[in-house]
């Protein structure tokens, strides 16, 4: 029996949670599907061994509700995963928000009804809706390359993905363990996993700048400051360049190079992404100030590792790419343990993994590394995947899978043109794809949502789509802010270039966090300009 609802939510993660909530708060009939057998999202998905924040864990939180807020305790600056998925069962008990989810269904194919002006929803368990709005929480990385080798199914052993890491674990003492990819995941698995592994090989194509992280514990005072802190967090993170409580403070060319100089310095000795994000802002933009700032951070690498043919294989090389177009990952002692006699790393950007075998992975020059497990760290189809890997048809037998194959395209990263009411958090186009602290993003475009769907009842719409005109005038200013950066001339997954076949633009909005809450409260205010609402041929024929 098909249930018909206000609004269907996919995904139980930070933006699905939050975005329930205020709707049921608006009083509407709403319910959310979650493909994990509970609620967490990245938080539930990602529980690999050493998996935790690089966000400052008293800014990665709600902050719609001060009590809220407040009456949860981080145990130190950057938790790891079993911490982070208690917050989040705390919110949702606190909410009572379960009640409304279904667990370990995946939605699989919704279909927008011109006539009504809804959208017929369905899950591989069976379940099907009739629904207003529906609303994709889905997360940026969420869709795993999991099939990624040829042979993969012949592997004698484990082989595990690290978006979909087992939750009991895996056995690894003793074990001779593979772990392919070096981004922010694959560090954090390889520092952790490295004093218990009988031996580890590590598999590296391209090698990332890492800074180190300083992780201090947190007692009652240490407690009682950030928690003091709750007007100001609530008033500036919503507004700075990246949704994190520092911005850019310094201009490069105001300083002397012995001031810019000390300025990293000072910067890199904080433990956190503030070299990245709140340094100078001309590394984003100008070459040679790039090449800089890389050299500071190469440096910095090189004297923790000395080996020369570690830091060959490990260290990014001048020309390859600048520091900061890249994820750039936060790690403790990583570098050190490649010193370890049990640990080795394979370089194959020139000799690529071919396939895996039976005993393990086989490189191109026909070298086979015998493992008992393979652990891939070999990121995401991010952005745009989760939402292509539903069968979603909207307006005139439009497909999203395919028009994003043509081309990514979206409004303000909240909606899609021929695809009315549906909405979208963390999607291509808004700085939640990539560059953002995550709570403060996602938190501002379920709010904008929410808001949306107010002034819709308010004027008696029932639909709501963007226009061409309008998504054309957001993919140009889009474009025109990426295309200045050195991140569009850079090959990684804020590109797509991660994933063969996908069409390449930069796939976070990088103009920044404030100046995006701006232009989105801009088209509200403007009666929401670029989208037009409008009512069904339903609706006009009862009335």
């Amino acid at each position: 029996m098909t249930r018909k609802i206000d609004a269907l939510v996919i995904g139980a993660g930070v933006a699905g949670l939050y975005q329930l909530h205020q709707l049921r708060e608006m009083g509407m009939d709403v319910h959310g599907v979650e493909a994990g057998s509970d609620l967490g999202g990245t938080w539930y998905w990602n529980r690999y061994p050493g998996a935790k924040f690089d966000s400052e864990s008293y800014i990665y939180q709600y902050l719609f509700d001060e009590k809220l807020y407040k009456d949860w305790t981080w145990s130190e600056r950057f938790p790891a995963q079993p911490e982070i998925e208690r917050w989040m069962h705390y919110v949702a008990d606190r909410l009572d928000l379960r009640k409304d989810f279904t667990f370990s269904a995946r939605v699989t194919k919704a279909d927008f009804n011109e006539d009504t002006g809804r959208w017929n929803v369905a899950t591989d368990t069976g379940e099907t809706f009739d629904t207003q709005f529906l609303i994709g929480c889905t997360g940026m990385l969420s869709a795993p390359l999991t099939d990624h080798f040829k042979g993969q199914n012949s592997f004698r052993g484990e082989i595990v993905h690290t978006g979909r890491y087992p939750k009991g674990g895996l056995d690894l003492e003793g074990k001779r363990v593979g772990v392919i990819g070096i981004g922010a995941t694959g560090i954090q698995v390889i520092q952790t996993i490295a004093p218990i592994v009988g031996s580890m090989t590590v598999f590296v194509r391209t090698p990332q700048y890492v800074l180190p992280m300083k992780n201090p514990k947190y007692g009652p005072d240490e407690a009682a400051a950030y928690k003091a802190r709750w007007d100001e967090l609530t008033t500036n993170l919503p507004h700075t360049f990246t949704g994190f409580e520092y911005d850019f403070e310094h201009k490069w060319a105001d300083c002397t190079p012995e001031q810019r100089r000390a300025i990293l310095e000072e910067i890199h000795a904080d433990g956190s992404l503030k070299l990245w994000l709140a340094s100078f802002a001309e590394m984003f933009f100008d070459e040679a100030v790039s090449e800089e700032i890389s050299q500071f951070v190469r440096e910095k690498m090189e004297a923790r590792l000395k080996d020369p043919k570690l830091i060959d294989i490990l260290v990014p090389k001048r020309g390859d790419y600048g520091f900061g177009t890249h994820r750039v990952p936060l790690e403790t002692n990583y570098l050190e343990v490649y010193l370890q006699d049990n640990v080795t790393a394979v370089p194959v950007k020139e000799n690529p993994i071919a396939e895996i075998v039976p005993e393990g992975v086989k490189l191109e020059d026909g070298t086979v590394h015998a493992l008992d497990v393979i652990i891939m760290a070999v990121g995401f189809d991010a952005g745009s995947g989760a939402l292509s890997r539903i069968d979603i048809t909207g307006r005139d037998g439009l497909k999203l899978k395919d028009e994003w194959g043509k081309e990514i395209r979206t409004t303000l990263g909240l909606q899609k043109y021929g695809f009315p009411n549906l909405f979208m958090t963390g999607a291509p186009l808004a700085p939640s794809a990539a560059l953002c602290n995550m709570t403060t993003c996602l938190q501002q475009q379920t709010e904008w949502i929410t808001d949306c769907i107010k002034a819709m009842r308010a004027q008696g719409a029932t639909v709501i789509e963007p226009t061409a005109e309008g998504e054309e005038a957001w993919v140009q200013h889009h474009d025109e802010t990426a295309n200045a950066t050195l991140i569009a001339k850079t090959n990684s997954w804020y590109t797509g270039s991660n994933v063969p076949g996908k069409p390449r633009r930069v796939l976070s909005y990088t103009g920044g966090v404030g100046t995006y809450r701006a232009k989105c409260q801009e088209a509200a205010d403007k009666g929401y300009e670029g989208f037009a609402m409008s009512k069904t041929h339903e609706v006009e024929a009862a009335e």
